[in-house]
């Protein structure tokens, strides 16, 4: 990895440090004006809170690389102090507070395997499977005349993630969820 980048070498993804703050390149433009020098305007998600911020660079400014590893580990448990999650080569355990985990606690299993994104060897972000599969626990019964297509009812899964589910899903029903968006994807068979 690089110590420092410049900016002909910016790309999408690639993880910087300004002010002392971890950023990932979300989107970037070389600009080269008929006057005056050239420019990289980019656009920066901070790592830390998620805040999306627009920078611009000039031309031959490099900038420091994050100090940024992404870990796989396991999820353990949840108790008062937070989530435990330990370390898949090193069988090191860490917590991580309900605060930094968000709303991704609603579709977190037990001996999930997760991507744990680490600044400065602390960990900052949480990084779910895309998908994940889990059993409806609770939703309003099926009634003769619903149809695959035409209509959603909210259904409460084991995790006690609520999503909106198609008519014919019932209790007990085994369900692919997108983490990413809460959506319900299609129902799996047993």
């Amino acid at each position: 990895m690089a110590s420092v980048y410049p900016t002909n070498e910016f790309k999408k993804n690639v993880k910087l440090e300004i002010d002392n703050i971890p950023f990932s390149i979300v989107d970037f433009q070389h600009v080269s004006p008929g006057k005056g020098s050239a420019f990289t305007r980019t656009k920066l998600k901070n790592l830390l809170n998620g805040n999306v911020i627009e920078r611009t660079f000039k031309s031959g400014d490099r900038i420091p690389a994050a100090n940024v590893e992404m870990k796989e580990m396991t999820f353990l448990f949840k108790d008062g102090n937070g989530f435990n999650f330990m370390n898949s080569e090193n069988y090191e355990q860490i917590v991580i507070s309900a605060e930094q985990i968000g709303d991704l606690a609603l579709f977190m299993q037990d001996n999930m395997s997760v991507q744990v994104l680490h600044y400065n060897d602390k960990p900052i972000n949480v990084d779910l499977p895309t998908f994940v599969e889990l059993v409806v626990t609770q939703c309003a019964p099926a009634f003769k005349g619903d149809t695959v297509t035409g209509g959603t009812k909210p259904a409460t899964l084991e995790t006690g993630a609520v999503v909106n589910v198609p008519f014919h899903i019932s209790e007990g029903d085994k369900i692919k969820v997108d983490t990413r968006d809460s959506a319900y994807v299609e129902k799996v068979n047993k």
